[in-house]
């Protein structure tokens, strides 16, 4: 039996692989993650909030939003939409940036792949990121990417479970 989750981290190809499988049909995990009033419930590990400034689901288009901490400090990031194919998969350009959302350029964007398959259990999302280098890989895993991300999908697993 597969197991529900998997987090793979690969240095040598500046890559992360994650797997989850929610007991929910497609169109819900989607929904999840193509409305910000539905991401912001659960994209930030508690205790920290999400807020979405503004979003443009198209290709070409930006999710900007700030992490927000206990304290009320925000930290903010902008990603790109690619190519969007409803129900089955999106990709975007993971960024930092300001508050007004110029791009952190000390920190290369990341490309994530996110595809959505139906299963017999409910859907299994499935989640590429590519990194800019080995260094930026290490950097944002020493910020706690690992932790924090899966903390954000069994968010995500209470929220439509």
């Amino acid at each position: 039996m597969e197991s529900n989750f998997i987090f793979n981290k690969d240095f040598d190809a500046a890559s992360t692989y994650v797997m989850k499988i929610y007991k929910a049909d497609v169109s819900t995990v989607w929904n999840h993650f193509a409305q910000s009033e539905l991401l912001d419930q659960w994209w930030a590990p508690k205790p920290w909030k999400c807020e979405t400034v503004s979003q443009d689901f198209e290709k070409g288009g930006f999710w900007f939003y700030a992490m927000v901490d206990p304290n009320g400090e925000k930290g903010y990031s902008k990603f790109e939409y690619g190519e969007i194919m409803e129900h089955r998969s999106l990709d975007w350009l993971s960024a930092f940036s300001d508050e007004k959302g110029d791009i952190n350029e000390d920190f290369p964007r990341s490309k994530w792949l996110i595809g959505f398959t139906g299963v017999e259990e409910g859907t299994k999302l499935t989640i590429n990121i590519h990194y800019h280098s080995q260094e930026m890989m290490k950097k944002i895993m020493e910020m706690g990417f690992e932790g924090g991300f899966t903390m954000g999908l069994n968010q995500l697993e209470e929220l439509i479970g």
